[in-house]
């Protein structure tokens, strides 16, 4: 668990309500039903109009990444990948083969099996390199979804907004109305720039980070599986990895 994104979503709710508060309002006035309809619903109508259901279902998938991000630690992976090297020297490409069922990994099995089965070190790059841009296109669809929800969702407080104004126009002849309409009417404008700003647009930035990261890891897998193929020695792969950790 990501406690620092966890803390940052429970401040995103303790600061709108408080605010709330300071403001001389009350917590009451924050809900809205048809505000909420028109910002959240809505938005959720304009995704499912761009998006096809294959990248909704993915979106909704790589959510947990958020507060439970996968870890990456090239430091650790290329200490495996320069064992790899060690054991390909001692025992032959062979000798990896009982390496590639203790990966939980598909992407790192499948390198390894590419290796033991003797590819080429260019025929094993250029197919993990299609898997890399495949499954960092996939995701990067999925991250986008979240990022054009926080774009939708201001907009959608505004019409929010001037529904909420129409009603008051409609209303003038009784003042009594007045006031408490026109609170209402910026309640949907508070849910969509608060839904964009607190929620969609960082989650959106949090997943393309971590899908960049998640690339890297594969970069430095592909380059590492390249060099046992072509036979570099375990300390000229190591000292060529340790460029990503800079």
């Amino acid at each position: 668990m990501d406690l620092v994104s966890l803390i940052g979503t429970i401040l995103a709710f303790v600061v709108i309500v408080l605010g709330t508060i300071l403001k001389g309002s009350s917590v009451e006035a924050l809900w809205n039903p048809a505000a909420f309809v028109i910002v959240f619903a809505g938005t959720l109508a304009a995704l499912l109009v761009q998006n096809q259901g294959k990248v909704l279902r993915q979106a909704l998938k790589m959510l947990r990444m958020i507060y439970r991000p996968p870890r990456h630690q090239p430091a650790d992976l290329i200490s495996r990948i320069v064992g790899w090297s060690e054991i390909s020297r001692r025992q032959g490409l062979l000798g990896l083969e009982s390496q590639i069922d203790a990966e939980a990994d598909p992407f790192i099995g499948k390198g390894l099996q590419l290796l033991v089965d003797g590819g080429e070190p260019e025929a094993i790059r250029g197919v993990l390199e299609v898997d890399l841009e495949t499954r960092e296109a996939i995701d990067l669809a999925g991250a986008k979804v979240y990022e054009m929800a926080g774009i939708y969702s201001p907009t959608l407080g505004i019409i929010g907004a001037v529904m909420g104004l129409m009603a008051v126009m409609q209303n003038l002849a009784d003042p009594s109305k007045l006031g408490h309409g026109i609170a209402a009417a910026f309640v949907a404008t508070i849910y969509g720039v608060a839904l964009a700003n607190l929620f969609m647009l960082p989650m959106a930035a949090r997943l393309k980070g971590l899908i960049g990261k998640q690339s890297q890891m594969r970069e430095i897998l592909i380059e590492g599986l390249v060099a046992i193929a072509q036979g570099d020695n375990p300390r000229q792969i190591e000292a060529k990895l340790q460029g990503y950790l800079s």
